[in-house]
């Protein structure tokens, strides 16, 4: 088998079949980089994938960093007691005298870029600004998004402020992670002065689970930017995913900590007014408490009262409804341990609370001009944050249900600069215009009808409830009966009643956890101190490597045949490591041997490539496209004593690839001397 010739592949790699016969690169193979040649080794049959148990990082305390769109915080729990869940300490701002257990995604910066305050302290600091002084300074609001929608990610990808000033998203990113770090060792350090400083805390940070591979990398990347660990110590950063981090929180809550919508009164108050989970519970946990066998599973899987009810082999559904996206899992509980399987993989798109936001900013732009809301945010950025504040506030107390119109106040700033700008007031513009359900108020505010505020909701409420039934009809996930609504966005009632309403005929029970809004936060500190309690992942895409086969007539295309020495190969095959929807084991590994084409050469960079189909047979073939590169960094091989004797050009490096945890992995050893070898795969240069 032998590498494609093509720019950025250097040589070839070994067979895994015999019909993968090593031969040398075919004559005018690109080279643009000379360091990453590697050559054949005597095919073999490709080991099939072994699992291996991950290796376990000491540590002390974990501490998970939920990085939300719109809210963030951290919590965390020592090693010694672990399922004990410390919350950060609250946080002071927005109305007065109420305290949070989140602050703000805000990010302040000075007009030099330096770092000067993150969530309400940003917020507060940028609000009372002199609106003149606050055009010359960086803030950063619902910056995560930007990395999700980015399709070119890389680490020079650039983030832009409201003022319009721009700013690498690495550094953006870094400061905001930075800071949590600094706030959660301070506490730390309070609370156990004794707590040694150096490799003591296991960091989680959380990301959606559609995020792709250069999205989790590149969180990685402004963690070790943010100090949080070092590149040699990259096991002590784990990254979560969103949903299945509530779910191992939501297998541990018990019936009384839990809210089933069904049971809710027509009126549907605010969460928090609960209503008992139904007897037909009660009456399947007696059931399951009568047998002994499942005595023992509740026992030793340590799980809820929930899912003492459930038996092995139960399915249920986890929808992540947060500021920015919706994330949808299937996972299925398996004994003895109460252990998850992830039936589908993770899908969802953009429609997070933020959808409704960008609703009433074009409804704004459809009372006063889409010209002057651009102008007014560009110009009065300070003024526009207060505004988008209000609507945040009203937007909280929308219900399926309410009665009475609700007031959203205009900032002073809104209404003089329109005046200045149009020659008319507010009001006036109101009156033209075609929208007749915003009235303006004798209070000097925008007045919108409970229908008006509702119908902004609905095109986001939407998105998220066909997405569930799309999951719901596939043939993998038939049988589910219970969904989750977790994350901030699950704390409106108008998205509670919409689920309700949509999925409740058919059967499914949606159930939320009254601390909605933290499920996810103090589920990744659990993940955190027990990282394997997902046993079980579905790969989200094919990934694989572009190689030369033995070229079979009838079988390859003419236009693929190379004739190399009287040997006749078929070009850019593409090998596939793992194949999308593919259930893959934490641990499980996917090994190549690959072996360096010169004497001394320090580099071996192979061309990665991915797709959404099952099937693909070429790198050329629609859909297929390069998405990384693995990278083996080599010491020098001569003059050692452990490498006499190993034949010239002969240096097997043996690569192992995980695809089963919530980052592709790779570890690579020198076959010869045992060492290991310095692998990483690289999703940000393309």
């Amino acid at each position: 088998m032998l590498a494609v010739p093509e720019i950025g592949m250097q040589g070839p790699y070994i067979g895994s079949s015999p019909e993968r016969s090593p031969v040398p690169s075919p004559p005018g193979s690109p080279r643009t980089q000379e360091s990453c040649g590697i050559t054949p080794l005597t095919p073999s049959q490709s080991p099939k994938p072994e699992a291996r148990a991950p290796q376990q990082a000491s540590f002390s305390v974990v501490v998970a960093i939920d990085f939300g769109t719109t809210s963030s915080g951290y919590a965390f729990s020592f090693a010694s007691d672990p399922e004990t869940i410390h919350m950060m300490r609250k946080w002071e701002g927005g109305d007065p005298g109420v305290a949070h257990q989140k602050t703000p995604t805000c990010l302040l910066l000075t007009p030099e870029g330096a770092f000067h305050s993150f969530g309400y302290t940003a917020r507060d600091y940028y609000h009372d600004l002199d609106p003149e002084e606050a055009r010359d300074w960086l803030y950063f609001e619902k910056f995560k998004m930007k990395i999700h929608s980015a399709t070119d990610l890389t680490l020079k990808t650039q983030l832009e402020a409201v003022n319009g000033k721009k700013m690498p998203a690495l550094e953006v990113f870094a400061h905001a992670l930075r800071f949590f770090k600094e706030h959660a060792l301070q506490e730390l350090r309070e609370q156990c002065p004794s707590l040694p400083e150096k490799d003591t805390v296991r960091w989680v940070l959380t990301v959606p689970a559609i995020w792709k591979q250069p999205a989790k990398q590149f969180m990685r990347e402004a963690a070790y930017l943010a100090g949080l660990v070092s590149r040699e110590n990259a096991e002590q950063l784990l990254i979560a995913l969103e949903p299945e981090a509530a779910s191992v929180y939501c297998r541990k809550l018990r019936l009384h900590q839990l809210m089933d919508l069904s049971c809710r009164a027509p009126g549907g108050g605010r969460l928090g007014e609960r209503r008992s989970i139904d007897s037909s519970f009660r009456q399947a946990r007696e059931q399951l408490r009568r047998s002994r066998h499942s005595r023992t599973f509740l026992v030793e899987s340590g799980v809820g009262e929930l899912w003492a009810e459930m038996q092995a082999g139960d399915r249920y559904m986890v929808a992540d409804c947060g500021g920015g996206t919706v994330d949808l899992t299937v996972h299925q509980l398996e004994q003895p341990h109460g252990t998850l399987k992830e039936l589908y993989k993770a899908s969802g798109g953009p429609y997070g609370a933020v959808g409704v936001d960008l609703a009433f900013e074009q409804l704004l732009c459809r009372i006063f001009g889409e010209d002057f809301i651009a102008t007014f945010k560009r110009q009065r950025p300070a003024a526009w944050v207060d505004l988008t504040i209000a609507f945040e506030a009203r937007k909280r107390t929308a219900g399926p249900h309410r009665a009475g119109a609700l007031n959203i106040s205009l900032p002073f700033s809104f209404i003089d600069f329109y005046r200045k700008q149009r020659g008319h007031n507010v009001e006036t513009a109101l009156r033209r215009s075609s929208v007749n359900f915003v009235k303006w108020s004798s209070q000097g505010m925008l007045r919108m009808s409970c229908e008006a505020m509702n119908e902004l909701f609905q095109p986001t409420v939407s998105g998220i409830i066909q997405h569930i039934e799309a999951l719901l009809a596939r043939p993998e996930v038939q049988g589910v009966k219970l969904l989750f609504l977790v994350g901030g966005f699950a704390e409106s009632a108008v998205l509670q009643h919409a689920v309700q309403t949509a999925l409740g005929a058919r059967g499914l029970r949606v159930v939320v956890p009254h601390d909605v809004g933290l499920t996810i936060l103090k589920g990744a500190v659990l993940f955190g101190q027990a990282p394997g309690v997902v046993r079980v992942r579905r790969s989200p895409l094919t990934y694989g490597v572009g190689v030369l086969n033995r070229f079979v007539a009838g079988r390859h295309p003419p236009e693929k045949l190379l004739v190399r020495d009287g040997r006749r190969w078929c070009t850019d095959v593409f090998e596939r490591f793992v194949a999308a929807e593919q259930s893959v084991a934490l641990g499980e590994e996917v090994r190549r041997s690959y072996c360096p084409a010169r004497p001394g050469q320090r580099r071996v960079l192979i061309n990665l490539y991915c797709c959404a189909a099952e099937d693909a047979r070429f790198i050329t073939d629609p859909g297929v496209r390069k998405c990384g590169a693995l990278s083996l960094e080599l010491e020098p091989a001569d003059g050692g004593p452990d490498t006499a004797g190993a034949p010239p050009g002969r240096r097997e490096i043996r690569a192992a690839m995980q695809f089963g945890d919530t980052e592709i992995k790779v570890t690579a050893v020198d076959v010869s001397t045992n060492r290991s070898v310095r692998a990483a795969i690289d999703f940000l240069s393309n």
